[in-house]
């Protein structure tokens, strides 16, 4: 399954490109990509878990970005 969301709250290219990278880590997402120009996130994930991958996802962005605010779009 696919999500988008849209992120706010990046300070750089280099930082969105380090929480892609963490976030593809997560077990159970297939693909991640953050484009910093048009603050959008997406996500293919495990559809059977995405509660699991949901909270998992949030608690990356909160540790690395701490002022990062997701929504889903």
């Amino acid at each position: 399954m696919k999500s988008k969301f849209k992120i706010k709250g990046l300070d750089c290219a280099n930082c969105a490109s380090q929480l892609e990278r963490l976030i593809q880590k997560i077990d159970g997402i297939e693909n991640a990509s953050i484009s910093f120009m048009t603050e959008r996130m997406e996500i293919e994930y495990d559809e059977t878990r995405k509660e699991e991958i949901m909270q998992k996802l949030k608690k990356v962005i909160k540790k690395e970005e701490p002022d990062v605010i997701i929504e889903e779009i």
